[in-house]
This record gives C-alpha cells, sequence and structure tokens, in this order.
C-alpha cells in the first residue's frame, strides 16, 4: 500500500536533517520510533514506489535544494508548507530573517511551480504586542512579497498546550498579555477576515488549519494540509479521503506517516507545540547522526531484521508547525 510521508510535523527536517533525509531516501526506509512508546519502533519504506507523495514543512528549505534534483531523478512526487511570520524576536528567536525567507520561497516556487510551495501563516498570537493591526499589516507586506509565487495560504490561531502555555506566561514580564475571552473571540473574526480579503487580492486560495467552524465564524474556508483533491490535482494521485484518525479532531487532513521526531527543532520559536524542553531539542540535535537509520541516535541499535516484523503506527499529532 503506497503511503503519504509527512516529513515532518514534529521537527524541521529540511532546516535541520537534510542530509539524514537524502541518506534514507538513497537507502530507501527509515525507522521511526512512536513518541508515545519508545519500544514501538516502525521501518517506513521511503523507496520511490511505495510512496504516493512527500510533504515537508518548513521554515527554512535551503539546505535540501542541493537534493531536490535527486528527488526529481527519482520521480518522487512532493511539495512544501513553508511557515513565514513576522513575529518580535521573543517568540521568533531563531528564525530566518523575513528578507532571507521571502527569498528561500521564491527561488523554490521558481524552481518546483507555485502550486508545490504552500505558505503558512500560523499559528497566530493575538497579543497586546502582535495585535489585529500587527498581522493585517504583517499579512499584507508579507503577501505582497509571495504574490505569483504561492497559489495557497494557510492560516490557523495558536493552540494553548500546556508547556506552550508555560513557556508564554515567562514572557510577561516583558510585556506580553495574550488576548482571551470575548475579546480574543472579536480579533479573531476581524483579523481572520481581514486575512481572507487580502489573500483574495493576491490571488491567494486562503484556508483554515483545524479551525473546523472558521468557514462561518471568521470567513476561512477549513482546509486540510494534506488534502486528496490537492495531490489529485497536481500530481494525478489518488488516495483516500478519509481523516487520518492520528490527527486531532477538527484537523481533516488524509493519513500520512510521518517520520520525525519531537524535541528535535532547535528554531526556538516560544509557541512551538513540538518541542517540550529547547534544552533536550539542542541536545538531539547535537548527538544526531545523519548516517542513521533513524533521526534520534538512540534507534541505532535496533536490528533491521527485528524491524522489518514491526508493523506502522500512527500516532496522534499537533498542528501548527
Amino acid at each position: 500500500m503506497l503511503s503519504i510521508i509527512s516529513a515532518s510535523r514534529r521537527t524541521d527536517i529540511p532546516a535541520f536533517y537534510a542530509d539524514w533525509f537524502i541518506n534514507r531516501i538513497l537507502a530507501g526506509y527509515c525507522l521511526v520510533s512512536n513518541p508515545y512508546n519508545a519500544n514501538q519502533i516502525s521501518r517506513v519504506s521511503l523507496r520511490p514506489d511505495d510512496v504516493d507523495a512527500i510533504v515537508f514543512w518548513t521554515r527554512n528549505p535551503r539546505p535540501l535544494f542541493p537534493f531536490l534534483r535527486e528527488l526529481d531523478s527519482l520521480d518522487y512526487n512532493y511539495f512544501f508548507h513553508f511557515t513565514i511570520l513576522d513575529n518580535p524576536r521573543s517568540l521568533d528567536p531563531k528564525s530566518p530573517p523575513l528578507g532571507s525567507a521571502v527569498t528561500a520561497f521564491r527561488e523554490l516556487s521558481r524552481r518546483l511551480g507555485p502550486d508545490r510551495v504552500i505558505w503558512r501563516y500560523d499559528p497566530v498570537i493575538l497579543s497586546n504586542m502582535t495585535d489585529t493591526q500587527f498581522h493585517i499589516d504583517a499579512f499584507h507586506k508579507i503577501a505582497g512579497k509571495l504574490e505569483g509565487y504561492t497559489t495557497k495560504v494557510v492560516v490557523s490561531l495558536l493552540t494553548l498546550y500546556r508547556h506552550v502555555a508555560q513557556r508564554l506566561r515567562k514572557l510577561e514580564k516583558s510585556g506580553l498579555q495574550l488576548l482571551k475571552g470575548d475579546v480574543l473571540e472579536e480579533q479573531s473574526r476581524i483579523l481572520l477576515r481581514s486575512i481572507a480579503d487580502i489573500a483574495e487580492t493576491k490571488e491567494m486560495q486562503a484556508s483554515s488549519c483545524s479551525m473546523e467552524s472558521a468557514l462561518g465564524r471568521f470567513g476561512l474556508r477549513p482546509g486540510k494540509c494534506i488534502d486528496d483533491e490537492y495531490l489529485q490535482d497536481t500530481f494525478g494521485v489518488q488516495v483516500s479521503s478519509q481523516k487520518d484518525p492520528g490527527q486531532r479532531s477538527e484537523c481533516r487532513c488524509v493519513k500520512s506517516q510521518d517520520i520525525g521526531a519531537y524535541d528535535t527543532c532547535v528554531f526556538g520559536c516560544t509557541y512551538c507545540y513540538a518541542v517540550r524542553s529547547f534544552a533536550l531539542a539542542q541536545r538531539s540535535h547535537t548527538s544526531h547522526d545523519p548516517t542513521s537509520p533513524s533521526l534520534l541516535a538512540s534507534h541505532q541499535m535496533v536490528s533491521s531484521s527485528k524491524t522489518r516484523e514491526l508493523s506502522l503506527f500512527s500516532s496522534r499529532e499537533g498542528v501548527n508547525k
């Protein structure tokens, strides 16, 4: 059975693990552990004949650029979800500067075509420092720079996971105050309707991520970041339209196999759901072996003969990348 490979909701593989990824492509498989049961390890085939498509999630695809020709020569279908925001550095301390991110986006779009590079403006954090007007201005500025280089933009509001809320509370000492309650609801409505209007003027289709109610409340169509109709239209690939049971309830994505690992991204975004400990993420990145079958070095002791007997698993993911 063919599969969609997600690379990755759990970490930024293009930015930090591009060498590992291409090594696994050439090997034809990788090992992935269940994030909720480290003893459950799966052998995931990456052979071209076993992969319908690869979806990359990234803030910096540049380290992967030298390997795109290899992917093309092997006839993989692939596309990018590319996050570009313009948040204060207190929220995004290590993300690429806006100018370099836009340049990389344009370069990637020229190479692949605007349909295969999807802009993500998410997650939206509404606060006294990043209020509705801040985001309207930022979205308008970035949309103007990306006009003609993408046909789609995905938007979501911040999900306050417990560890995310704890980190954001620490920023209260420097003056950050999240909007809450009815104020948040009203400002979200104004902002997302404005985003939908701006996107339309830039000939981009705006959709929401894991916000099923966004169509009626905010004027955005509920989207699928991994979309069966998109795969059919873009690559001629037919996959089941059934929702991925491993994703949370409001996610509408079709089923995919994620090959990343939590606590391995070192961008340090304050609101990141996929990193509970920045120190652990840095240690994981430092100890990473690009020749290992798995992204995390601890899997190297698993023999290939044993892993062939292990079945694939699906795990419950977050959504904001």
